[in-house]
């Protein structure tokens, strides 16, 4: 076995994982398992624990390094556990000589090696020339987060917003459209905070449209996770791009004002509809999802409904509703709880009202013709990220394809042949 990669939570960690297995490599490092973890919820730290327990089970001989969030907030926990041989820091996980000492061999002692986040300034951007397993290709355009909502412990474990040159992600997304890639998305921990730490003070819109602009050749450009608020006026003009993907997700977290303040983002309920409405008289297309958290501290059934009403007065597609979990260090774990019972039966409300919306989303395209990019197992996404079934169709290939029917398994559609 050479090196691989068990990648937990957000994009930017599939992309991170696509430069660690290059960076390790480069070091000499083989017959090793790197686990990036992620730290967004408990569960999701344990998660990682048990993939560690599971890899150390299933390759008792290779050496297993744990980094990413988790590893970065909770250092110690995963370097007590003794299947873990090292644990890197998220600034330090993308750079070959960080995998080095395991060729040499480490005490218990020394086997942690984290550094300060918070005084990282920098983010280096990395060309890498694919990804393995995937048929678009994620690249980072920032990292960390300078903004301190009550829930959450990821500044903690990013460090403070920088982003990537311009020029930089523009020759990265350039490389990977000359290796075949048909979809690049754009992924970072606070993508709409991009550029005020580099030269010129460059907006996310900004760079987009350089991207748009400097390789025509890119046939879909997709964008992660926004702060919605803080799209600024040239994202609202890139958007009218028809390579621009028709599908943005909502860093929302709630439909109550009242939670919104205590969790103190930024925006209000209303300031999130004019968003959504703002992009829709653009690109009348366009769909939405939504991040929610279910249960949050001192969160009533009426603050609740708030959040479920905004699904529907949105029209928001794709849902991604979390339970709250309460994370050592947040000013949120201090206050009021929700009973856990509660928090996960609305979990299961925003889930299931999300559902309705992507169906009725799935069977508005009957009939249509879409630009399908076909993923692994014979299943490929429209621009709206909308699954149809394709047969003949080979992994990574972009084509024009008429939705034809549907069945218990969702889309189905013929690839429509070129006139002779």
């Amino acid at each position: 076995m050479a090196v691989e990669t068990l990648t937990f939570g957000c994009r930017l960690n599939a992309y991170e994982g696509a430069v660690m297995k290059a960076e390790a490599e480069k070091a000499g490092l083989d017959n090793a398992i790197i686990v990036n973890t992620c730290a967004v919820t408990s569960e999701a730290v344990k998660q990682a624990k048990q993939a560690v327990r599971k890899a150390r089970r299933d390759n008792p001989g290779a050496r297993i390094i744990v980094t990413g969030c988790a590893a970065q907030t909770e250092a110690r926990t995963f370097g007590d556990m003794p299947e873990v041989d090292l644990v890197i820091g998220n600034n330090d996980k993308l750079r070959a000589k960080s995998y080095a000492p395991l060729l040499f061999g480490l005490s218990r002692n020394d086997k942690v090696q984290v550094n300060d986040i918070m005084a990282v300034r920098e983010t280096a951007g990395h060309l890498i020339e694919g990804m393995d397993g995937h048929t678009r290709a994620f690249v980072q355009v920032q990292n960390g987060c300078d903004h301190r909502c009550t829930f959450c412990i990821i500044p903690f474990g990013r460090g403070p917003s920088r982003s990537v040159p311009m020029g930089l992600v523009v020759d990265q997304v350039k490389k990977l459209v000359a290796n075949g890639y048909a979809e690049v998305v754009l992924s970072g921990v606070d993508i709409t905070s991009y550029g005020p730490d580099l030269p010129g003070a460059p907006t996310l819109g900004l760079l987009v449209q350089a991207i748009l602009r400097h390789v025509p050749d890119l046939p879909r450009l997709r964008i992660s996770s926004i702060d919605s608020i803080e799209a600024d006026p040239a994202f609202y003009e890139a958007a009218s791009d028809r390579r621009f993907m028709p599908h943005l997700h909502l860093s929302l977290q709630s439909g109550d004002d009242l939670i919104l303040k205590r969790m103190k983002r930024r925006h209000l309920r209303d300031d999130a509809l004019a968003v959504v409405e703002r992009f829709r008289g653009l690109r009348p297309d366009m769909v939405f999802g939504a991040d929610i958290i279910a249960g949050f501290p001192t969160e009533t059934d009426a603050m609740f409904d708030n959040s479920l009403r905004f699904i529907a007065e949105a029209g928001l597609t794709y849902i991604h509703a979390f339970t709250y979990s309460p994370r050592p260090g947040t000013a949120a774990a201090r206050m009021p709880q929700v009973e856990k019972a509660v928090a996960r039966e609305r979990t299961g409300h925003l889930r299931a009202a999300g559902e309705k919306q992507l169906a009725a989303l799935t069977l508005s395209r009957l009939g249509a013709v879409e630009s399908v990019l076909m993923e692994r197992g014979g299943i490929g996404r429209t621009e709206q990220f909308v699954p149809v079934r394709v047969a003949g169709m080979e992994a990574g290939e972009l084509a024009t394809v008429r939705v034809t029917g549907m069945d218990a398994e969702g889309l189905m559609g013929e690839k429509r042949r070129a006139a002779a």
